[in-house]
């Protein structure tokens, strides 16, 4: 809990964090729950989730405190020049820079890979946007939902329900982020060998195409074409939770095996031997019709009924959870997933928790999500700024410290 000394794989590594919103804050939360020093870099008016509510006191909103824990806080207008040259003195000390800024936005400030590099050769520069550099769409501004609508998940809504949606949760964000910290993870593997640092780029837009295609390429995956984009599937209109007596149910007979023990226990077994149930080939091409007929066969038994059932066959079976009954659900209160936190100026909060379990250099919850500009003086006095230089960044207003 808060004062810990971090015990994760990441300890002794420093992380400069320029982004804002989901995307890189989520990545660089890990990183600091696995016990890298991650500095929060700043605007004055600070991250834009600051002030998404709800929030017991302004700027330290819920969603800005639940991806910004481990994490020390840098206020700075790197506008001024000044300040820009006190940011510098941050690089030399810095193993990984994330930076969610549009790239055009890095070179004008003198901040791009191209200008870091020979500060600090072995720096990992992560840049995590919308769009690559190498093509048509490079610089074009870019938020979760542009991306779920460009990369196709949009468009399989419609495909599957009629009408074009967003997934309820943000998702695009969310991808990207752990892609980016997979890429920045690999990178410093790199380094390990070469001892040299480099550029990764990890755009939204490509990671999402990626991460939707694997599955729904599909006869696109030939050439010739084999048939249409779109893994069937999941895709099927009865692919989603079934109706009980009482309420909802996610059951998944998956293999050959699970089909013909749900069969046989619903009274159906006059259609276990056909090749459209035990043929994986040939019931993937059905697959719609065996969802239809879970769907007309869940409504007779109630939830309960169903999981005891799906239990003793071995097959895939859990309740439809509601996010509110998720506090209380048993498994994650055994493992302690939603830890209490004393944080210094929101008191007791509670911590959605992190799911990485490593035996020898475990996770630790250390910070508690900064006030804007916290730690400011604390970070400038570490990599040698004078005090009288600090004062005058602060008499000035490019560097804002939080009473």
């Amino acid at each position: 809990m808060a004062g810990e000394t971090a015990t994760g794989p990441l300890a002794g590594l420093r992380v400069l964090d320029m982004t804002s919103v989901l995307l890189g804050p989520y990545a660089t939360q890990i990183m600091g729950d696995m016990g890298a020093d991650v500095i929060k870099v700043e605007s004055l008016d600070g991250d834009v989730t600051r002030n998404v509510t709800p929030f017991k006191t302004p700027g330290m909103g819920a969603v800005f405190m639940n991806v910004n824990r481990n994490k020390r806080s840098l206020s700075i207008d790197l506008k001024n020049a000044d300040a820009r040259d006190a940011f510098l003195k941050l690089v030399p000390e810095a193993d990984v820079l994330v930076c969610s800024i549009r790239p055009g936005a890095m070179r004008r400030l003198g901040l791009s890979y191209e200008d870091l590099k020979p500060l600090n050769p072995g720096l990992i520069y992560c840049g995590a946007y919308g769009f690559s550099e190498n093509g048509p769409y490079a610089g074009r501004p870019a938020y979760d939902d542009i991306i779920q609508a460009a990369c196709g998940l949009a468009d399989l809504h419609e495909r599957a329900d009629g009408a074009p949606a967003y997934s309820r949760t943000v998702l695009a964000d969310k991808v990207t982020g752990l892609m980016c910290l997979s890429a920045i993870s690999m990178a410093l593997v790199a380094r390990g060998r070469t001892g040299k640092g480099q550029f990764v780029e990890v755009p939204m837009f490509e990671s999402l195409v990626a991460f939707m295609h694997v599955e729904h390429l599909q006869g696109a995956s030939f050439e010739p074409p084999l048939g249409a984009t779109g893994y069937e599937r999941v895709l099927a209109p009865h692919r989603k939770p079934y109706r009980t007596s009482d309420g909802h149910v996610a059951l998944l007979p998956y293999t050959t095996r699970h089909w013909i023990a749900f069969l046989d226990a619903i009274g159906r077994s006059d259609i276990t031997s056909e090749s459209w149930v035990t043929d994986p080939a040939d019931r993937s091409r059905h697959i719609g019709r065996l969802y239809e007929i879970v769907a007309e066969a869940t409504a007779g038994r109630s939830t309960a009924e169903w999981l005891a059932l799906f239990a003793k066959i071995d097959v895939p079976a859990m309740p439809v959870m509601g996010t509110e009954a998720l506090l209380q659900d048993p498994h994650l209160d055994e493992i302690g997933f939603w830890p209490l936190f004393e944080h210094l100026s929101e008191g007791e909060i509670r911590l959605v928790g992190q799911p990485i379990r490593f035996d020898s250099t475990p996770a630790s919850y250390r910070l508690g999500a900064p006030k804007l500009g916290e730690h400011s003086l604390q970070i400038l006095a570490e990599v040698g700024i004078a005090q009288g230089k600090i004062d005058d960044l602060l008499q000035s207003g490019a560097v804002k410290q939080s009473p």
